[in-house]
């Protein structure tokens, strides 16, 4: 069945969404500089050179702003995962790459990354599920709980592992990994005399390797049936 056309958006309409597309872009590239401290709607304004009234035409405050640029890192996460899982690829491959590329995309904009967890009025899955799972970075989560269901159907992933609990620290162990890779540079490179140095990338596919092997079935819990929990429902 074909599916509606949709009405061609009107002039006015692409010249507001190109306005707040270039909004969105300077703001950034403000956060790519001086971090949310240093964005403001005066700041941004002088970056774009508009008055803050037009601005505050299409964002009512800096929060709003914030949030949408909140939505926008996790959107391109998840469009850079979608790209991720070749087929060709085996599944533990897709599932290292998918890992490795949340840990990558953090790290090559970190004022941006940490922007999106920043905010005290920043909700967290068991103050608000509902509302969580709506956003992209709800989305994002509820990849890594869907890549854990996939694994355990196919026979790769430890059965008795919940998924929901299982996404948790996954995603709590990448977001600790990227946050010691952006606030300590040499981390990886740390290392004393006897011991294997490794490069930023050798160490989170290193990384990245150790978080897939510690789901993996073995004989001793692959015959178990998996935990209910009432969360589990992403």
């Amino acid at each position: 069945m074909s599916k509606p056309l949709e009405l061609e958006a009107s002039p006015a309409e692409r010249r507001r969404q190109k306005v707040r597309g270039a909004i969105l872009e300077a703001a950034e590239r403000v956060f790519s500089v001086e971090g949310e401290a240093g964005l403001s709607i005066r700041r941004l304004a002088e970056e774009i050179d508009y008055s803050p009234s037009a601005i505050y035409k299409y964002f009512g405050s800096k929060e709003e702003l914030v949030d949408e640029l909140k939505e926008a890192f996790f959107g391109r996460l998840m469009e850079s995962v979608d790209h991720a899982f070749v087929a060709s690829l085996s599944f533990e491959a897709r599932v290292k790459r998918c890992f490795k590329i949340y840990i990558d995309t953090a790290v090559e904009r970190p004022h941006h990354y940490l922007a999106a967890f920043s905010s005290a009025g920043a909700q967290a899955p068991g103050e608000d599920w509902c509302v969580f799972q709506k956003t992209n970075k709800g989305q994002a989560f509820g990849t890594v709980a869907s890549l854990v269901r996939q694994g355990q159907q196919a026979g790769h992933f430890d059965p008795a592992l919940d998924p929901f609990m299982a996404a948790k620290s996954l995603w709590a162990s990448m977001h600790g990994f990227a946050l010691l890779l952006i606030q300590i540079p040499g981390f990886p490179e740390m290392a004393p005399e006897e011991c294997r140095v490794m490069s930023q990338d050798q160490f989170t596919e290193f990384h990245v390797d150790l978080m897939v092997r510690s789901l993996r079935a073995d004989a001793n819990t692959s015959q178990q049936p998996p935990r209910k929990y009432e969360q589990t429902d992403v």
